[in-house]
């Protein structure tokens, strides 16, 4: 995939924290979505890595050291346009961050209602959140206290060396994009119904599932939405893309995780994100279809 070198990127939709967290402990509390793609599972399965919570720094992405601070102002002095996208690592983040939201704002405005922008914020290391504090361990979340995200961008890198996926951009773009689905269901309210935290019907898997597929459906739009100067982000999404998008999905299924990396027995009472299966039939569905409506896992039982 490629971005449209021409097209602008707005920098204000993200803060960059990397360098400022350094130790900090913890979990963020869970609610709603609260822990993002992998949440819980993997503080478990890196703690018994022996990760300590500290992520390795590269990926492409700005290499940061402990105390040493990047800035808002770095980002948006280097992120100007999709060319920009196509070198920087960083800068692909911020273009598809600003995809992702476009589509969200018109969709919202489709069916009267108005999108509320969430911020992204890098960080490096641990971050304090108004749902906690937490380490880069913890992966990417959302916090529907004060409704933002926030991942430490090494943790492509992660998925790559501990879980094995392919990686590439579009890796990137389906992990943010199911990130701001989690702020999709605070929004409207459908986080509200989580009542069950774990199994594998439970209102935590809908929930994940559920952002799965909202990934999905983002994606099959992402050649079209528009910047403010009215020219799409991307300008091409390939059957490898999508390809490398299922297969990260299918590494961090709770199957999966807990084979692979947990010790090889399975147990379904534990389940809190969907098997390897489920969240590629969801995001699939997404994607097939781009159509959000289609993705209502809390009304049916069948979930794959």
């Amino acid at each position: 995939m490629q971005f449209n070198e021409d097209a602008e990127l707005d920098t204000s939709q993200v803060s960059d924290l990397r360098g400022g967290g350094g130790g900090v402990g913890g979990r963020v509390a869970l609610g709603g979505g609260g822990l993002g793609i992998v949440g819980l599972i993997i503080y478990f399965v890196l703690s018994q890595l022996g990760g300590g919570g500290q992520l390795p720094t590269g990926a492409g992405f700005e290499d940061v050291g402990r105390g040493q601070q990047v800035g808002s102002e770095a980002i948006k002095s280097k992120c100007k346009t999709g060319a920009d996208a196509n070198k920087n690592a960083d800068c692909r983040a911020v273009a598809f961050i600003n995809s992702i939201q476009g589509y969200w704002t018109d969709q919202f405005a489709r069916s009267g209602r108005t999108y509320q922008p969430a911020q992204t914020n890098f960080f490096s290391g641990g971050v304090q959140t108004r749902c906690g504090n937490a380490t880069s361990a913890v992966g990417p979340f959302y916090c529907p206290a004060d409704a933002q995200v926030y991942i430490d961008l090494v943790f492509f890198q992660e998925l790559q060396q501990k879980f094995g996926a392919t990686g590439g951009p579009f890796v990137e773009a389906y992990v943010l994009a199911h990130e701001y689905g989690h702020h999709l269901q605070n929004l409207l309210g459908t986080s509200d119904r989580v009542r069950t935290r774990s199994g594998p019907k439970s209102d935590s898997v809908r929930l994940e599932l559920q952002a799965d597929c909202y990934a999905g459906a983002w994606a099959n739009h992402a050649t079209t939405v528009p910047t403010s100067s009215g020219k799409p982000l991307i300008t091409g999404v390939t059957q490898d893309d999508i390809a490398a998008a299922l297969d990260a999905a299918a590494r961090i299924g709770d199957d999966f995780i807990q084979k692979e990396l947990g010790g090889g027995r399975i147990d379904t009472t534990q389940f809190t994100h969907g098997t390897s299966a489920q969240r590629q039939k969801w995001y699939t569905l997404g994607y097939d279809t781009g159509d959000p409506a289609r993705c209502d896992t809390f009304g049916t039982d069948n979930l794959g």
